[in-house]
């Protein structure tokens, strides 16, 4: 039976026999629509909150928002980990509606209060707009419902008024940890009344983030039981693996799951999309692949042409905006200025009335294109639209499929297309499409216990209230061990009483808590200024700033281009000016390691597999001019910035000489195979952790001078580590299995972007051997 006019199989058919691209689809998973399944709300939900759901359109509610609001009443911490666009926000919002409706008056008036975290400002502007719509279609009946947000754009006047008197107030942990805990006592009718806590997209809070945040959630239980309240902890996911398990590592309290999701789902097409390789090529004389940006830029731009909405989910800052140019440019030659000024970009690091403005046009659907980095993957209604593009794998199923749930909202159906870009692990995945339909999704990795993460907070709560001996178990087993170096280092003093626990005091004059950036570990963020007239046009991590906004690097905020004339490190600050340039850049580096600590090693015949601690050393040396499109390389320039130590973790591998010469891998041959392999095992390891390839590292040597022997190791990217390379030796034998299977199937000769090569080399790939690569992962592996 042919497909309906203008359903998700018409239009990727129309996609397809465009300028001939049939051979670009690799695979098409159709996912059938999902009927729903309803219940009645609990009985102890207020009559005003049904009636307000009632009148939004919503009669009754799936069954696992029942599930869970019926959780939440009888005082359990609950996570629900559901599909996109399967009412999350109303499973939660209801019991806190009637909760602060019907909670019993503090000793000072104020009735009972909800804490509502998200993990960005537009899903949190998005939720009060919900909460307000509930309020007014509710005939004044959840009036005493005052919902404010309470983050960085909040003005200063306001900001007295939500602390006195906001009974749901919506912010974001970065406030929490820097803004609420360290004034808790400005906010102790609040804190003593706090009857609720969501935390929202909780998938999320994952890696040296997730743990950062699971520090300040400590500290606020702990300033709660300080003012006599116990909230009860209400969380909300994407589909994810043992999300009880996870929302426990990150609440540091028992949580029960909702995971068996009662929503209707309209029908999916997922297509896997390969670029074709062009005349061009790169490195040591690779062949190129047509890039995903201008792949996805010409799909969004005939996707737009048939009026079709579409959100098209870029991996980095400079793609998304990049994307928009291309497809505005080409829409303006097929359709004029109206039809290309209809697309936009969508990036973090814009001005708070910036992005007000692109969530309004798309909300509203004079936007029918955006191009966006992951900030609009989160919870942000964008109803309505049709078309999901991936210009690239987002680096977990999580993300995947939460990227692919923005499209076919109210029940219709959507089209979802994964553009694998030229790496590695996509390259794998569109050509084995069971990796993604049949496998479940990650289960999210952190460790609170980091000492990295767990030592500032430590300080920060001393500085909020002083440590005592009742608090070691609160923050974990690292803390005993942790306290009396901050004792030697004077951030924090010890005092004892007789008769009494000892107690430890911050004893710094600055605030501790400014001391600790939970989303970045390389100090604050440098502003982006325009040199000519002092214009902020935004900032970047400390991390990141050497590789993207070194001295001659190619800017791109607003669809505008910028060249930076200067970095300044002793500032903070990057200077750039207006150009237009035909090339983008790219840093390079080189990157030494040194083993600090083995935990945990096995053997694999003759081969040893390890873990533990090491200390990385990286030097950011030149960087490359390449096309944007094409990849075509232009020139390198060299640098002089200050390397850079990282402490971390990592798993490392060896074989012996046996191995080698039974392998026969030559000694001229080793030193491209075993960095051939460390480049594609970096590439597939995000198959196995909640990781992105840029979150971690590697380093290959012929003879490492701690093991004295071929060693391939892959460290995180975060001081004291993430749990990727944990999670990487836990799963060692599939993880190197997929590496081995990813380079064997690549149809090129001797190694290309898809199989070998690595975009952040700093040896500008040289040398590889893929022929050698396969011979020593077989080997390892047999």
């Amino acid at each position: 039976m042919k497909p309906r006019p203008d359903s998700p199989a018409t239009v990727l058919v129309r996609l397809t026999e465009a300028r001939g691209r049939q051979d670009r689809l690799t695979h098409t998973e159709h996912i059938p629509e999902r009927v729903a399944r309803w219940a009645d709300w609990p009985s102890a939900i207020r009559p005003e909150v049904v009636a307000a759901v009632r009148d939004t359109g919503i009669d009754q509610p799936w069954t696992h928002q029942a599930e869970a609001a019926g959780l939440a009443l009888d005082g359990s911490h609950v996570v629900i980990a559901t599909g996109t666009a399967s009412g999350k926000s109303l499973a939660y919002l209801a019991p806190v509606l009637s909760g602060l409706l019907d909670g019993t008056e503090a000793p000072n008036g104020r009735g009972a209060t909800c804490l509502y975290l998200s993990p960005t400002k537009a899903l949190a502007a998005d939720q009060l707009r919900r909460i307000n719509e509930l309020r007014h279609a509710a005939d004044d009946g959840l009036d005493r419902v005052r919902a404010a947000a309470y983050d960085g754009d909040t003005p200063f006047q306001e900001r007295e008024w939500v602390r006195q008197y906001a009974s749901l107030v919506l912010t974001n942990p970065d406030m929490l940890h820097r803004g609420i805990l360290p004034a808790h006592t400005r906010w102790a009718s609040f804190l003593r009344a706090l009857r609720y806590v969501v935390i929202d997209e909780c998938h999320t809070y994952r890696g040296v983030f997730g743990s950062h945040v699971a520090q300040v959630l400590r500290r606020l239980r702990r300033i709660c039981a300080r003012y006599g309240s116990a909230p009860v902890f209400l969380l909300a996911s994407a589909t994810s693996a043992e999300p009880g398990r996870s929302a426990e590592r990150l609440t540091g309290l028992p949580v029960a799951e909702v995971t068996d999701d009662g929503s209707p789902r309209g029908e999916t097409v997922f297509a896997l999309w390969e670029p074709p390789l062009t005349e061009l090529h790169g490195e040591q004389g690779a062949p190129i692949r047509r890039s995903a940006t201008a792949e996805a830029a010409d799909l969004l731009t005939d996707l737009v042409l048939n009026r079709t909405r579409t959100l098209a989910f870029v991996r980095s800052r400079r793609g998304a905006e990049l994307l928009a140019v291309i497809a505005q440019e080409r829409l303006t030659e097929a359709a004029g200025s109206d039809t290309a000024r209809r697309v936009a970009a969508y990036r973090g690091g814009y001005l708070p009335e910036e992005r007000r403005a692109i969530e309004r046009a798309l909300h509203s659907g004079r936007l029918l294109g955006l191009a966006s980095t992951s900030a609009l993957e989160l919870g942000v209604d964008v109803s309505g639209l049709d078309a999901v593009l991936l210009a690239g794998y987002p680096g977990t199923r999580a993300s995947l499929w939460q990227q692919a749930g923005r499209a076919g909202r109210g029940g219709q159906g959507a089209l979802a297309i994964l553009i694998a870009r030229d790496d590695p692990l996509d390259t794998y995945l569109v050509h084995h499409p069971d990796s993604l339909f049949r496998q479940p999704v990650e289960s999210t990795v952190l460790d609170p216990d980091n000492p990295h993460v767990l030592a500032p907070h430590l300080c920060a709560a001393a500085a909020e209230l002083p440590l005592t001996g009742a608090d070691l178990d609160l923050f974990g087993p690292s803390t005993p061990l942790l306290l009396p170096q901050l004792e030697r280092r004077g951030m924090l003093r010890r005092r004892e009483e007789p008769g009494k626990d000892p107690t430890w005091y911050w004893t710094r004059r600055e605030r501790a808590a400014d001391a600790v950036d939970i989303r970045t570990t390389g100090g604050p963020p440098v502003r982006v200024v325009e040199a000519d007239t002092g214009r902020l046009l935004g900032t970047v991590d400390a991390a990141s700033a050497h590789t993207a906004v070194h001295t001659g690097a190619v800017h791109l905020h607003q669809g505008r281009t910028y060249l930076v004339r200067e970095l300044d490190l002793d500032e903070a600050v990057a200077l750039v000016v207006e150009a237009d340039p035909n090339y983008s850049t790219v840093a390079r580096d080189t990157t030494a390691i040194r083993i600090l600590e083995t935990d945990s090693e096995v053997k694999w015949g003759d081969a040893r597999l390890c873990f533990g601690s090491v200390e990385v050393t990286n030097q950011v040396v030149s960087y490359l001019k390449r096309r944007p499109l094409t990849g075509e390389i232009l020139g390198e320039t060299k640098l002089d910035l200050p390397p850079r130590t990282l402490r971390t973790r990592a798993v490392w591998w060896c074989v012996t000489e046996e191995q080698l010469d039974a392998a026969g891998i030559l000694p001229e041959e080793l030193p491209g195979a075993a960095h051939a392999a460390e480049h594609a095992s970096i590439g597939l390891l995000p198959l196995f952790a909640t990781c992105d390839r840029w979150d971690i590292g590697g380093v290959s040597t012929p003879v490492h001078p701690d093991t004295g022997l071929p060693t391939v190791f892959v460290y995180d990217g975060h001081p004291g580590g993430a749990g990727f390379a944990e999670r990487g030796y836990q799963r060692a034998r599939d993880w190197l299995g997929a590496t081995l299977a990813a380079i064997t199937a690549c149809e090129c000769e001797r190694g290309c972007p898809s199989c070998i090569q690595s975009p952040k080399c700093g040896n500008g790939n040289d040398p590889l051997d893929k022929a050698g690569a396969v011979r020593l992962l077989s080997t390892l592996l047999a």
